[in-house]
């Protein structure tokens, strides 16, 4: 039988313009301190970098969708972290042998085959739980705002049972034991944190918060010396 983690990365539902694609680290500095970099260099030259992302009214109706394909398991285990690495263990703990992954990346791995030999991280982890036997097939649902094409990842598709879908080729039914709500905070901006944990809040689940920090943004009330840190960051 079937037994999905269903994944979701809360970039699937923002957009960007495209200058803003790029691949991070994820740490203190990339998911706060860089946003303010941003703030303050767009800032100079009369820019806002708050126009630049754009939420998608998707994630207003997604958990009703959801619940019309997806049957959760009782009991069913929620997460929510800043990492999507995570995805790892909780497909693994819960002896999940699908996927299902809503996000604006593939997270199979950024090199080809190369790159699962490197340890679980962000950008990885769903090729890593394939090629390390944990599961047997991933379900990548992309962003209707996503810049990356299945083709970017040919050897790797290849290799595992991987499949690309729209909502509307999902099938009903599908038994979920655990969920895992993302913020991926590197790549989604702090000031729609708040629209976060109403998103993950409305899904009617009662979810654990695992290594997900509070990022305060206050653009009002940064100091010259504040200032002058973030664009040494």
């Amino acid at each position: 039988m079937k037994k999905c983690l269903l994944s979701i990365d809360w970039d699937y539902f923002i957009h960007t313009q495209s200058e803003n694609w790029g691949s991070y680290s994820e740490n203190t500095n990339n998911i706060i301190n860089l946003w303010y970099k941003r703030y303050i260099q767009a800032k100079t030259y009369g820019k806002d970098i708050q126009k630049w992302f754009q939420l998608s009214s998707e994630h207003e109706n997604f958990w009703q969708k959801i619940r019309e394909l997806f049957i959760f398991a009782k009991g069913v285990k929620t997460y929510i972290s800043d990492s999507h690495a995570l995805s790892y263990e909780i497909a693994r703990d819960h002896g999940c042998n699908a996927v299902y992954l809503f996000d604006a990346h593939a997270d199979l791995g950024y090199g080809g085959m190369a790159s699962l030999e490197f340890p679980v991280h962000c950008a990885n982890w769903l090729g890593k739980l394939l090629k390390d036997k944990w599961i047997e097939e991933a379900n990548i649902i992309y962003s209707p705002h996503t810049a990356e094409k299945e083709e970017y990842f040919k050897p790797i598709n290849n290799a595992f049972n991987i499949h690309y879908l729209s909502f509307d080729e999902l099938d009903t039914g599908l038994e979920v034991p655990a969920v895992h709500i993302c913020r991926s905070g590197a790549w989604t901006p702090p000031w729609l944190d708040d629209c976060f944990y109403r998103f993950a809040d409305s899904s009617g689940l009662t979810y654990e918060l695992i290594n997900c920090p509070t990022r305060k943004w206050d653009t009002k009330n940064l100091s010259f010396s504040d200032q002058v840190q973030y664009l040494l960051a």
